[in-house]
């Protein structure tokens, strides 16, 4: 199994706002005050493509799996949301269908925002609304370099070294060390890369003889990032 989770995450309030992180208390209380806390095991579905957008979901630990599925069921894994995420923000504001589905690929402890509720919230707030817009900006963004790396990118090690440092960076969370565990099954990475899970080892293997990375279990380290990023051009 590949999985990601910070082996020495900061306190989930600190992790769990990362969009509102820096917000005065006063609106992070009403944050909380709005909020419901949920427990979710591995394998739960925290919402489904296609299903109304009436809620969002902040992760304060674990991971999620976000797919969306083929009329003829083929699936196509769009991310790995981390601790901090917000999830379901395009649909809550646009008011339409969640665009994906979405996984709990270990326990997963999180905050769920009613829409109604939520709208609310960003009416009393000026500064939430804000970051609201960064966040979706910043969505915006990493859909379009992830389509742009994949469309543009015949090498199947460009993109799994542009992965791995990403999920690196969002893991390290500023810290010198990147490391991350990872939960996602070699089949479902392969899919992620869009590749075939023996090509995928084979490249894993490759950048350990090459100390680029060391696995460990289900701990993976980025030992020279610099090195791995000259891969991704």
């Amino acid at each position: 199994m590949l999985s990601m989770s910070r082996e020495h995450s900061l306190p989930t309030t600190d992790r769990s706002l990362h969009v509102f992180r820096n917000l005065p208390p006063t609106v992070l209380a009403d944050f909380s005050r709005i909020s419901r806390q949920i427990t979710l095991p591995k394998g739960a579905i925290l919402f489904h493509e296609n299903e109304i957008g009436d809620r969002i979901v902040a992760v304060r630990s674990g991971q999620v799996k976000l797919f969306c599925t083929s009329h003829t069921g083929r699936t196509l894994i769009q991310r790995i949301a981390m601790p901090g995420d917000l999830l379901g923000l395009s649909a809550v504001i646009s008011g339409s269908p969640f665009e994906v589905t979405a996984e709990a690929l270990m326990p997963v402890f999180a905050d769920t925002i009613r829409r109604d509720d939520f709208l609310s919230f960003l009416s009393r707030h000026g500064e939430a609304s804000m970051h609201t817009a960064k966040a979706l900006s910043d969505a915006y963004k990493s859909a379009f370099f992830d389509a742009r790396r994949f469309a543009l990118s015949d090498s199947v090690t460009a993109r799994v070294a542009s992965i791995l440092l990403d999920w690196g960076k969002a893991s390290s969370d500023g810290d010198a060390e990147m490391h991350f565990t990872m939960a996602l099954s070699r089949e479902d990475f392969a899919s992620f890369v869009g590749t075939t899970r023996e090509t995928v080892t084979r490249v894993l293997v490759i950048f350990q003889k090459k100390k680029l990375i060391r696995i460990r279990g289900i701990s993976l380290y980025i030992l020279l990032p610099d090195e791995l990023s000259q891969l991704c051009a």
